[in-house]
């Protein structure tokens, strides 16, 4: 059973980066321009074995607005508005398409949103056999899409099967009727069980359920029936995300009331509660807000330290090169991070002119490239071995590290970290605390130089 300390939670509970990248976006500047992101792209290419690809498509739009919703999404029902969308995403792929060498297999596919599955049948299928035609994927290939069951046909999993897609997440949030209302997505468990049922029986190999806590009215004694819901349905992962009420970057969320959300202490008794229940279930706690069943890719990766975590969170495909399509979408290519544009119109504008839609970016320093390995390696292995990391970037690491592993310091004596034979070790408790952890060695926190206003840690 895993034991929860619930006084170190609240010590510890502060903002902090997801490090879904290092440095992380607010460090991304326009003076990345699309030159530069394409001179890093012919890099990459040109090399003797350049790294296998990840591909990720941005499909923002939405028929209803989910009040806790952090996602870049555009609420419509405007067809036409959606298919010059996908025109426009298909130009993109041209565009990408005439720099990327032939051979390079992608072996990492997502659609993420907004809502991929506001996309009808047809047009899914038409969008997907492009990028089929475009790219060459590998055999064991991970292909994912988030779906919203509302307003889901068995049409539209059909289409995804068909297509190639292999993998399925869902979004449930809560199942209380109370919640539901509350946040503006009424979502039955019925409907859940049915989409869940057309999964299985289309032989999708992952299903993966997103909950959240922290949302209006939840308490532990109503998720935990949300909660032992989920683990009846046996999805392959859950993932349980703490909402962050953020109107000052998010308008819609002032549509929330603050006096309805529940009070810092109620939060910690209702992950303490999900994470007991979910790891009495038998599923593995990845890390952060992410669990999977024994036998899932993501556990045995953790097992076997082949862990790897960018902008989609955690991944078993370390050092493909990441392609974001879409608006908003961010790319991870070489040494550098590079975002499209935000807005339909600016993309479109870019495309018309066979330029690359980049808006911003940035690019790796050496001090960035180690920093990046070290976080990395923290998040994902919960562990760091010094002489690994001295042979990789030929430094001494007590030395480059000595201010970070003096702030590590009360993480030890806590109990959350263990620095012995010369070696990080995470506690198990300390994996509550990851981005805590990793935190000590991120240079622009430590000169203060990160100005961010980011999410709670727990």
């Amino acid at each position: 059973m895993f034991n929860i300390d619930l006084d170190l939670i609240k010590k510890y509970d502060r903002p902090g980066p997801r490090y879904t990248s290092y440095p992380t976006a607010p460090q991304f500047n326009d003076s990345f321009t699309p030159d530069k992101y394409l001179d890093e792209v012919i890099r990459t290419n040109n090399q003797n074995n350049p790294p296998d690809l990840s591909l990720y498509f941005h499909i923002p739009f939405c028929d209803t607005l989910c009040y806790f919703c952090g996602c870049n999404m555009i609420i419509t029902r405007n067809r036409d508005r959606i298919k010059d969308y996908v025109k426009y995403v298909k130009n993109e792929i041209d565009l990408l398409r005439s720099y990327i060498i032939d051979g390079r297999k992608a072996v990492q596919l997502h659609w993420g949103g907004g809502t991929p599955t506001h996309l009808n049948p047809d047009e899914i299928s038409d969008l997907k056999s492009y990028i089929n035609q475009n790219f060459a994927f590998a055999d064991n290939a991970e292909q994912g899409c988030e779906i919203d069951p509302r307003g889901l046909t068995r049409e539209h999993l059909e289409a995804l099967r068909s297509t190639g897609f292999n993998r399925i997440s869902m979004g449930v949030q809560d199942f209380n009727k109370k919640v539901q209302k509350a946040v503006n997505r009424i979502q039955p468990e019925d409907m859940t069980r049915q989409v869940v049922g057309w999964v299985r029986e289309l032989k999708f190999q992952s299903i993966n359920l997103d909950l959240i806590y922290g949302l209006p009215f939840q308490n532990a004694e109503t998720f935990a029936k949300t909660v032992d819901a989920i683990i009846d349905i046996s999805p392959d992962r859950i993932a349980v995300f703490n909402y962050a009420h953020v109107p000052w970057m998010k308008k819609h969320m002032a549509l929330i009331k603050p006096e309805d959300l529940p009070i810092p202490e109620e939060k910690l008794q209702i992950l303490k509660m999900t994470i007991e229940k979910l790891t009495g279930a038998g599923y593995v706690f990845i890390g952060m807000d992410h669990f999977a069943k024994p036998d899932d890719e993501l556990a045995i990766a953790l097992k076997e330290k082949k862990l790897y975590r960018n902008f989609q969170g955690y991944s078993t495909y370390a050092g493909a090169d990441l392609y974001g399509l879409g608006i908003t979408s961010i790319s991870q290519i070489g040494r550098c991070y590079a975002q499209n544009v935000k807005k339909e119109t600016e993309y479109f504008n870019h495309l018309n002119n066979n330029n690359l839609p980049i808006e911003r970016g940035y690019y790796l320093s050496d001090d960035d490239l180690l920093r990046r390995h070290v976080i990395t390696k923290i998040m994902c292995d919960f562990e760091l071995d010094f002489s690994e990391v001295e042979n990789k970037f030929g430094i001494e690491f007590e030395n480059y590290f000595a201010k970070s592993l003096q702030t590590l310091n009360e993480y030890t004596v806590d109990d959350l970290v263990k620095v012995t034979n010369r070696k990080i070790v995470v506690t198990q408790m300390g994996r509550l605390l990851i981005r805590n952890i990793a935190m000590c060695f991120d240079l622009y926190i430590e000169q203060k130089t990160d100005k961010a206003k980011y999410s709670r840690t727990v």
